[in-house]
């Protein structure tokens, strides 16, 4: 019932695209982009060999993780030619300025790239690390302060704040499936499996899934993050599970649903080595991430017999339901709710390019540089591999680009309250597409709204 009745989210990877087949042995349709080579290193093959960990292996694992090794790299021709268009829009009278924002746009994805400074792809494992270092220092500091004072008075800033943290944790840890974190696979293997486990989430499973969403972020049937129900799907729904579904606060606990069980119309576990989210080669990896994420499990146990169970609720317990609620807020809003209709795509109107242009970026107000800047989540889409301390500069130096094709954040106020509204507003008008079509957009259920 509960996978029925609850959505998913998950955050970002890097973007390697290839066949990931079925456990049926039917190979879905994906596009390879190379175009998302930094421009520094796609004259050095040998550097972006090392850059993406495509051939470090450790004791006999592969601790690239498979994250972002092609079968093979596309050519930029290649690439060039799926996004070159000859006319700049399709449809005239729809979206901003009588332009068709779900058209094929007028530049392709090695435009955007060229327009983003060098110094923007480097990453600094130092500095990295430095963000890593200042929020597991916040982190244990509030906890220490929470556990002095003791309060009643002080735990509800306690739990805002210290799940809030959570979720900054787990962007830095998704910066490390992403490859954006460093160059070593190793170091970023190692990172990610700390700061998610420590909040519960299996770090390979949840990489892989998200690689998925990456690579097919705007597909009606291949999106793998808050992707649409189908109207037949939705119509075959009780209203019992319709209203959950969308009604808050429910659809914003999903996540730990979401692991065990995925989404509608889609099977697998996060914790299985044996589902079909991964192919065979990446069991070894499942079963790490889900033996730590059981470790992790084993130490609340412990802690809960020696501190008791409120305590460990008052401490823990009650930040980690802050961090899955701020994960789903977050992930729908960088792919709903904005005035205009967002497109998703099917068929030969998807692309890389076009799936990507219709994330959104969110202003967080002072939240912005607590969560690492994941709000500029359109450049995120289109290049993982940039780390999360460039992406505001990247963004701004896309803009020109991407002129109306870039929708820009409403600013917000020191904390995003507006963005409840938003959110709201989606729930009650987002509720299906079309069986039919190859570019649809979000219906919604009069009954239902």
């Amino acid at each position: 019932m509960a996978r029925w009745v609850l959505s998913e989210c998950g955050v970002k990877t890097l973007p390697g695209f290839y066949h990931h087949p079925s456990r049926n042995g039917i190979a879905s349709r994906t596009y390879m982009v190379s175009e998302i080579r930094p421009p520094l290193l796609a004259s050095k093959p040998h550097i972006l060999r090392s850059s993406l960990g495509l051939f470090t292996s450790c004791k006999g694992k592969n601790w690239a993780l498979n994250v972002s090794a092609p079968e093979r790299v596309a050519s930029v021709d290649e690439v060039d030619e799926r996004e070159r268009v000859d006319v700049v829009n399709g449809v005239e009278g729809e979206g901003e300025g009588g332009i068709d924002l779900s058209a094929a746009p007028p530049f392709r994805l090695s435009d955007i790239r060229a327009a983003i400074p060098n110094h923007c792809w480097v990453k600094d494992p130092w500095k990295s690390m430095s963000y890593v270092v200042r929020d597991v220092v916040v982190v244990v500091g509030l906890a220490a302060a929470a556990a002095y004072f003791n309060n009643w008075a002080v735990w509800p800033l306690y739990w805002l704040a210290q799940g809030t943290m959570f979720w900054a944790l787990f962007v830095i840890g998704h910066d490390c499936g992403h490859g954006s974190f460093s160059n070593d696979p190793k170091l970023n293997s190692v990172v990610g499996h700390i700061l998610h486990s420590s909040i519960l989430v299996p770090y390979h499973g949840w990489r892989i899934s998200h690689r998925t969403h990456h690579q097919n972020h705007g597909h009606v049937e291949n999106d793998e993050s808050w992707h649409p129900l189908t109207e037949k799907l939705y119509r075959s729904l009780d209203k019992a599970t319709k209203t959950l579904r969308f009604t808050l606060p429910f659809p914003m606990l999903a996540y730990p649903f979401y692991l065990w069980s995925r989404s509608p119309g889609k099977k697998g576990s996060h914790f299985n080595p044996n589902s079909d989210l991964f192919v065979p080669s990446e069991q070894n990896n499942i079963l790490t991430s889900t033996a730590c994420w059981a470790a992790m499990v084993a130490l609340l146990g412990c802690l809960t017999v020696v501190m008791g169970p409120l305590e460990v609720l008052k401490l823990y317990g009650i930040p980690y339901v802050i961090f899955v609620m701020c994960l789903d807020i977050v992930t729908y809003l960088h792919h709903h709710g904005h005035d205009d209709k967002l497109p998703w795509y099917r068929g030969e109107e998807w692309s890389y390019l076009r799936g990507g242009l219709t994330t959104l970026d969110r202003d967080y107000g002072w939240i912005n540089n607590i969560h690492h800047d994941i709000g500029t989540h359109a450049i995120h889409h289109l290049f993982p591999q940039i780390p999360h301390y460039h992406l505001v500069e990247a963004t701004e130096a896309a803009k020109p680009v991407l002129g109306k094709y870039y929708r820009e954040p409403e600013k917000s106020w020191p904390l995003p309250l507006h963005l409840f509204g938003v959110l709201v507003k989606s729930m009650k008008s987002d509720h299906f597409v079309s069986d039919t079509g190859d570019i649809v957009y979000y219906q919604t259920d009069p009954d239902l709204s």
